[in-house]
């Protein structure tokens, strides 16, 4: 191989059943089963180059030089695409992404889909849904579902075979809307990757996962039967279960921030009185606010005048990871 290239798009999924923890923290097989819907607008595009001329692999994201640690999480998945491949060609990944990074909005999701599908690709592979859905889950446990459009379930498997996602409902069943609230746009102090090590260490952990289950088939539940409210009261409990892990593991993890709780109490208040929302969370203090999009002019207006939030992106359920041309 002297010189090969693909380039794909995917984009960040919201959990609605969340996992947090790993069975394996090298192979990144979840503690749990989770499911998520994938987002549309926010994306991460992300080009490969195999070369012969390259004595290492690089990382470029928006244009700079990542750092080291990014760097070796990327060149991880590239080595098992060189071993399924029998590429010996170090690879440089250039990665453009539009929304904000490590703020609790699923970034990583969104790059290491699209790391997955390019660098595959690029390598001469032609990876089934499922077989990426391994592959992405490497760089990042959630990468897993961002491969697939509309609401996509992980398995959390025993092994790496075993630990895949699939599509439950595509996304004409029922096309719901995240209005991302952004109260704090900074990275967050400590990363997913360091949380889901330290998940273990809370004693409510082991509580969670033993009811996963449950709350999974309720959701699903939910889902069939386009129930907001029904869907609303188990997905907020199932994001305040994870982030009560967070809080009392050791050290404690506390991502909500003051603008965080407050929209939180007034999302309650209005599906309380009838309107179809629910609020969801994930590892950070931005609040992912989900709708049917008849409201979501209303929600988008009510948010706006909250102070506490820097930004909104509307965000759509959307189509998973895609090739695009070079």
């Amino acid at each position: 191989m002297t010189s090969a290239t693909a380039t794909a798009a995917a984009s960040p999924n919201i959990a609605l059943i969340k996992y947090w923890g790993n069975r394996d923290d090298a192979l990144r097989i979840p503690a749990n089963d989770s499911l998520s819907f994938t987002l549309s607008r926010l994306e991460t595009r992300t080009q490969v180059v195999f070369s012969d001329d390259l004595a290492d692999d690089r990382l470029i994201i928006n244009g700079s030089e990542a750092e080291e640690l990014s760097r070796a999480r990327a060149s991880s998945l590239l080595k098992h695409v060189r071993e399924l491949s029998g590429c010996r060609s170090f690879a440089q990944i250039e990665s453009e992404t539009n929304f904000p990074t490590a703020a609790g909005l699923a970034s990583s999701a969104a790059a290491f889909a699209a790391l997955a599908l390019a660098a595959s690709t690029a390598a001469g592979l032609d990876l089934q849904a499922r077989e990426l859905s391994c592959l992405a889950r490497l760089g990042s446990g959630s990468a897993a579902r961002s491969i697939y459009s509309g609401f996509a379930l992980l398995h959390a498997g025993e092994d790496h075979q075993s630990s895949f996602a699939e599509q439950l409902f595509p996304v004409s069943h029922w096309p719901l809307i995240d209005l991302i609230a952004v109260v704090e746009s900074d990275s967050k102090s400590v990363g997913s990757t360091s949380g889901h090590q330290l998940a273990n260490s809370s004693p409510l952990q082991d509580a969670r996962i033993r009811d996963t289950p449950r709350r999974l088939d309720r959701t699903r539940q939910a889902i069939a039967a386009r129930d907001i409210e029904a869907l609303g009261t188990i997905c907020e409990l199932d994001s305040n279960m994870m982030h009560a892990v967070m809080m009392t593991s050791a050290p404690p993890l506390l991502y909500w921030s003051p603008g965080s709780i407050g929209l939180m109490h007034r999302i309650q208040r209005w599906r309380a009185a009838g309107d179809p929302v629910f609020y969801t969370i994930d590892a950070g203090p931005n609040v992912h606010c989900i709708t049917v999009p008849e409201f979501a002019g209303v929600l988008e207006a009510r948010l706006s005048e909250d102070a506490a939030i820097e930004q909104i992106f509307q965000a759509p359920m959307g189509e998973g990871a895609r090739l695009l041309s070079n």
